[in-house]
Formats: structure tokens, C-alpha cells, sequence
């Protein structure tokens, strides 16, 4: 449970932004996009290698430079 603290006379939009900020911080909207749909094991596995690959790949073209 999120719980976003409002102080005396701030506005809504202010506590909106706060509200906004903590979800994108936390990754509820992602972990609910995830659990939308059952994605296999081997899937996930192969998705998180190929993408340590793909930035070892950027991370040693800015070593060149």
C-alpha cells in the first residue's frame, strides 16, 4: 500500500506527482504488466541474457572511446 503524506495547503496536483513518482519507483505498473500474462521460465531466461549481451556490447564500445 502506497501512502503519500500531504501537507497543510499543498495541492493535489503536488500530491499527484508524489503518487506518480512512488509507483514508477516501486514498479507496481510493470509487475502488474508482467503478471498479465504467463511468460515461460526458458523465456525469461533467454530474454535476460540477451540483454546482459546487448549492454556488455554498449559497455565495451565506451571503453573504446
Amino acid at each position: 500500500m502506497i501512502i503519500v503524506p500531504v501537507k497543510d495547503g499543498e495541492s493535489v496536483d503536488r500530491a499527484l506527482k508524489k503518487l506518480k513518482r512512488k509507483f514508477e519507483k516501486i514498479g507496481i505498473m510493470r509487475e502488474i504488466r508482467t503478471r498479465q500474462k504467463f511468460t515461460k521460465p526458458s523465456v525469461i531466461n533467454r530474454e535476460r541474457k540477451l540483454k546482459a549481451i546487448y549492454v556488455q556490447k554498449l559497455r565495451a564500445q565506451n571503453e573504446e572511446f
